[in-house]
């Protein structure tokens, strides 16, 4: 059997390491690159750490207005599929190449198979909540990390093809943490991070500091938004490290936004992000992706935003949503942490998504209808 798998960015990486490992042993999987993430750090390093198979096309798309680099993923996406004739096309999440994928799929009748289907903000703002919409109506199989997106589907009239598959994310996290603990336990994660302008990182110790990454559109376009949210870390009780994309580094400096308490460093491998995560005393995040990872690791989270599509980590006030806001932030971060009194109930699968969503395509998935 023959699939084309797209990704584009890191979370994407992340879920095709753990998918691909399995469908491989029997099935044949053409792997596409659309470049939607292109820095070293934000790319090549997950390929290299993951043992993700190099991707068989790199589409080399880049940065771009949505309507842009939307476009020319297609264009090159469907030269793709028509050189190589899949029996289906398996799209990750919400990005453009997620859309692009799914559509360029299915103008040629290509079955399209979509992992973390049926997530809903309902934020139509979001370019991403556009793409998860579009996607999922296109799709032939959805494959929903918990019992909300199947919900969600069948108020939007989608029951056909709808599999209750499990988080393929809690997969990757089950699989890499113990790796994760090994590579950068006795402060090797220190040491990974330290820079000549950031020498005082030495000083950190575990669950004595805050994670935290800026990168949505709605937050980093806003100059206003992102002088807020850095003042608001100006007040923490703790210091707080922010590996940063460099796109948001970039408007950073040109604005000269500067906190004495932030440690900005740059992006890090998915498994040294793993022990950050585990290892911070909370998680300040307006990533969906980080909300997750986090409630995995059983670290408390703020979300700067309005909503989030994952609902359940809301639960217990494990992830807390906050306006962007001086005092919103600081209340929402400066909390209580009742959250480690109770335990999580497992709201996100058994741990093997993955095979769940194999075996799913394999009996049945590449059946033209």
């Amino acid at each position: 059997m023959k699939l084309v798998t797209i990704i584009g960015a890191r979370p994407q990486f992340i879920k095709a390491a753990t998918f691909s490992e399995i469908f491989r042993k029997e099935n044949q999987e053409v792997l596409i690159h659309t470049g939607q993430h292109y820095d070293v750090n934000m790319s090549d390093v997950f390929f290299d750490e993951l043992g993700i198979p190099k991707p068989d096309y790199n589409l080399g798309v880049g940065s771009g207005n949505h309507g842009q680099q939307t476009g020319r993923m297609l264009e090159k996406i469907e030269h793709v599929i028509m050189k190589e004739k899949p029996d289906g096309m398996l799209v990750y999440g919400d990005t453009n190449s997620t859309l692009a994928g799914a559509l360029a799929a299915s103008k040629l009748h290509i079955p399209v198979f979509h992992i973390e289907a049926g997530l809903r903000s309902y934020n139509k703002f979001m370019p991403e909540e556009q793409n998860r919409i579009l996607t999922d109506h296109v799709s032939k199989l959805l494959f929903c990390p918990t019992e909300t997106a199947v919900n969600n589907l069948k108020k939007e009239g989608i029951v056909s093809g709808v599999i209750h598959s499990g988080d393929i994310m809690y997969d990757a996290v089950l699989r890499n943490i113990d790796i994760s603990d090994k590579l950068f336990k006795n402060d090797i994660w220190k040491t990974s991070i330290s820079s000549k302008e950031n020498s005082k990182i030495q000083y950190l110790t575990e669950k004595d500091y805050y994670l935290s990454t800026v990168h949505r559109a709605e937050n980093t376009n806003d100059i206003s938004k992102l002088k807020t949210i850095f003042e608001a870390f100006e007040y923490l009780d703790k210091p707080v490290l922010l590996p940063l994309h460099p796109r948001t580094r970039k408007l950073i400096d040109e604005s000269n936004i500067t906190s004495k308490n932030v440690f900005i460093i740059n992006p890090v491998g998915y498994l040294l992000m793993l022990y950050l995560t585990k290892n911070a005393s909370m998680v300040i995040t307006d990533s969906g992706g980080l909300q997750k990872e986090a409630y995995f690791l059983q670290t408390p989270c703020t979300t700067l935003r309005d909503q989030t599509e994952w609902v359940e980590t809301l639960e217990n006030e494990w992830n807390v949503l906050s306006k962007i806001e001086l005092d919103s932030i600081l209340k929402s971060v400066l909390r209580k942490q009742e959250c480690l009194k109770y335990p999580q109930p497992l709201l996100f699968g058994d741990g093997h998504a993955a095979e769940h969503i194999c075996k799913a395509i394999i009996n049945g998935g590449f059946n033209h209808e």
